[in-house]
């Protein structure tokens, strides 16, 4: 996309509230520029440009991020209560094959794209980068300044 076209994307996220804007386009998948383009092409591969703005997003790069938190947020939580379980009932080994394990597995799989989404997003509005990157953040959208 050139510079020209990327002046005419209004910011959504000045005119909404920058965490408000990330909540809402992290957590649905959806561009974190215009709003509108899907993030992900999968699961959780995100799309090489969006096709509403053209925002690329070869500056996306939550690495472990996602699964850090899904781990945090949802294991660490899960396992106290299947401890509790084990502690308090004594149930056979069975019931947790039954019940513990898919809850954890789902419990950590599911919110792996929402969080995805909410990291990209971030790193988008909050224009995050690692240390010279700035060549890359100019040549991906021209609006950024060193």
């Amino acid at each position: 996309m050139d510079q020209d076209k990327a002046a005419e994307v209004p910011d959504p996220a000045a005119a909404q509230g920058k965490f408000g804007w990330i909540l809402r386009t992290g957590w649905k998948g959806c561009c974190p520029r215009c709003g509108n383009g899907p993030m992900f092409k999968s699961w959780l591969g995100i799309v090489d440009r969006c096709p509403t703005c053209g925002l690329d997003y070869r500056f996306a790069s939550p690495d472990d991020g996602p699964a850090f938190f899904s781990l945090c947020l949802i294991a660490l939580p899960l396992i106290f209560f299947v401890v509790w379980l084990q502690v308090r009932f004594e149930p056979p080994a069975w019931v947790h094959l039954v019940t513990s394990v898919p809850v954890m597995v789902l419990g950590c799989l599911l919110p792996l794209r929402p969080i995805k989404g909410w990291l990209v997003a971030s790193q988008y509005v909050n224009r995050a980068q690692e240390a010279g990157t700035q060549k890359l953040w100019k040549s991906l959208d021209g609006s950024f300044e060193d």
